[in-house]
């Protein structure tokens, strides 16, 4: 920061030097200055750097308010077990197109985050068919109805090479959960933090942006949708829109402003898993945690199984 000040009274200098040079001269222009005007960005999403942590893990997390914290009935985010949604699309990296395909399955595992049992989710991301991203993800619905992300544990691959696990679990390492879906999201209400991962530089926030919309994807048309821009203070004008049917979740998913992969995916299919393919799931599900317990001794390591 000393040398972001430093920089900026250089600037002011320089720019009190032109000002008097050119207010000198009789045939000089005067200097127009005019505020840039303002746009959403700016005015309801930018996260200052410097900003105070309270502003990011400001939902109030209590371990004491999730009597049945397995059963996620949100209407905007249903999460139940042996339902499987496939996502297809593209993403664009540096003028490169990519196909994108991102499989999301509820598993009939849980696992204890924080205190709260927790839904495991088993996520997979492939680009032109290649494996580029498995993740566990963890969810739980407290007495509200709120959804809550508790942590994760991904794996991120480059040419089939591991090349990073940023997980972060709530309680451990500064890691605090965060609401993946209000009980009631409303038009105009303030963001929200979606979790608070400081270690990992997790500090995704989200803010409804449009309502009763009407989105039709390859499985079905749909009334009512909701759309939620999520950003980060690492990205700040960078944001992916998340579109929410009621009754079934997310159906679509598109990005606004300066976003680095320009991810664009919707909903090509919803599977129930018969009781052979959920056995499988549960095996790959707790091979992937193995590997969490191997690699992630400070965060995942000190958790209790999956089960």
């Amino acid at each position: 920061m000393r040398h972001h000040r430093v920089l900026q009274i250089v600037t002011l200098i320089i720019l009190i030097i032109i000002v008097v040079a050119c207010s000198s001269q009789p045939n000089a222009a005067p200097i127009a200055t005019r505020a840039p005007s303002a746009t959403p960005e700016d005015t309801a999403t930018e996260i200052p750097a410097e900003a105070d942590i309270s502003e990011y893990t400001s939902e109030d997390f209590n371990p004491d308010n999730f009597d049945r914290p397995t059963e996620i009935t949100n209407q905007w985010l249903p999460l139940t077990p042996g339902t499987q949604y496939v996502f297809e699309g593209e993403t664009e990296e540096a003028g490169i197109v990519s196909k994108h395909q991102v499989i999301f399955t509820v598993t009939d595992l849980t696992k204890i985050i924080a205190g709260v049992r927790s839904v495991v989710i088993w996520d997979r991301d492939y680009s032109e068919g290649e494996l580029v991203e498995t993740e566990l993800a963890f969810f739980a619905q407290d007495n509200d109805g709120n959804v809550w992300r508790m942590g994760e544990y991904p794996e991120v691959y480059e040419n089939g090479v591991l090349v990073e696990t940023p997980a972060w679990l709530s309680g451990l390492k500064g890691a605090v959960a965060g609401i993946m879906m209000p009980t009631s999201p409303t038009l105009g209400a303030p963001s929200y933090s979606q979790g608070w991962g400081p270690a990992v530089d997790f500090t995704d926030r989200a803010q409804v942006e449009e309502t009763d919309q009407q989105v039709c994807v390859a499985v079905d048309c749909f009334e009512n949708v909701m759309i939620v821009a999520e950003y980060s203070r690492a990205e700040p004008n960078a944001f992916q829109l998340k579109y929410y049917a009621p009754g079934v979740g997310n159906i679509k998913i598109g990005y606004r402003g300066d976003d680095a992969t320009r991810e664009q995916l919707e909903l090509v299919e919803i599977r129930v898993l018969s009781q052979e393919e959920m056995a499988e799931v549960r095996e790959m599900a707790l091979k992937l945690e193995e590997n969490a317990y191997q690699i992630s001794k400070e965060v995942y390591d000190q958790t209790e199984p999956a089960e």
